[in-house]
């Protein structure tokens, strides 16, 4: 068993006891009636859900738990059973989710983009590259030291697939100039940013986050980038134990002219960190 398999074990360990003892906790106490949201750190670390989740609460009278990890983690935790609703970033593997009979029905909720961010210095010449596949050619190139998150997260995904398209074997190369952290976005930008190295990161942790050190954006554009949330309702003859109406509405309120407004009009720093884009196959007055 190698260190990222046995990494990804003990947080996924963690995890699941933290629910489980929140969930303890909710039993004993006489707390508003809550759904449990399996989503992605950057949904979390963005500020998007501190903003979200209380205005809903305040709405309905429902409080929306949120369990922040990597898009792998959430789902692995969703066919566990451990969430009412499921909110993530990596479209095939929800499909996947889908088709297995784990989830209801998946909806596009809302997007943004990744971005390459590096050093001022830029060590392998990207700044201003249109295109991803050529900037991370040059990285590879001069082995720029290159931090990944390795934790089988939305953005792990992505940058993978990256680079597999260009034929670069980053599991040769592990530990070299490659670095993995088996963590999540914001750690993962703090080595980054402490070892001079470049690495992937949705735009809205980037804007959000604090210990920009020298790093700046550096790539940006391709359409390679883009980056589609999923919003999915557990399924409950999967698992019973699931809050179908309380999720579903909660859904509906994120797809409905309220919630989309409310995820158009989120900023930091006079900047929109996620644009909602429903398709009109839902209704926008739910």
């Amino acid at each position: 068993m190698n260190s990222r398999t046995l990494h990804m074990k003990r947080a996924s360990r963690m995890v699941l006891l933290i629910y489980v003892l929140g969930a303890c906790c909710a039993a004993s106490g006489t707390e508003n009636p809550f759904i449990v949201l399996q989503s992605t750190t950057s949904t979390q670390n963005s500020g998007l859900f501190d903003y979200l989740l209380p205005m809903y609460e305040k709405l309905t009278g429902i409080a929306v738990r949120s369990v922040a990890v990597g898009t792998g983690q959430a789902l692995r935790n969703a066919r566990q059973g451990d969430a009412d609703v499921l909110l993530v970033h990596a479209k095939s593997a929800e499909e996947e989710f889908i088709a297995e009979g784990y989830g209801v029905r998946r909806f596009d909720l809302m997007y943004n983009d990744f971005v390459i961010i590096g050093p001022s210095l830029d060590p392998a010449k990207v700044r201003g590259e249109s295109d991803v596949l050529a900037a991370l050619r040059k990285i590879a190139h001069a082995k720029a030291i290159f931090a990944s998150r390795g934790d089988d997260s939305g953005t792990h995904k992505k940058e993978r697939s990256l680079w597999s398209a260009i034929d670069v074997d980053v599991d040769a190369v592990s530990g070299t100039w490659y670095r993995e952290t088996g963590s999540g976005m914001g750690t993962t930008l703090n080595i980054a940013t402490g070892i001079d190295g470049y690495v992937m990161s949705d735009r809205a942790t980037w804007i959000s986050f604090k210990n920009k050190r020298d790093h700046e954006i550096l790539v940006s554009g391709d359409k390679r980038l883009f980056n589609q949330y999923g919003i999915i309702l557990v399924n409950p003859q999967r698992h019973p134990k699931v809050k179908s109406e309380e999720g579903q509405a909660f859904i509906d309120w994120l797809l409905g002219s309220e919630g989309q407004r409310a995820i158009a009009e989120f900023r930091i720093e006079g900047k929109q960190l996620f644009y909602p884009n429903v398709k009109s196959t839902h209704s926008l007055d739910n």
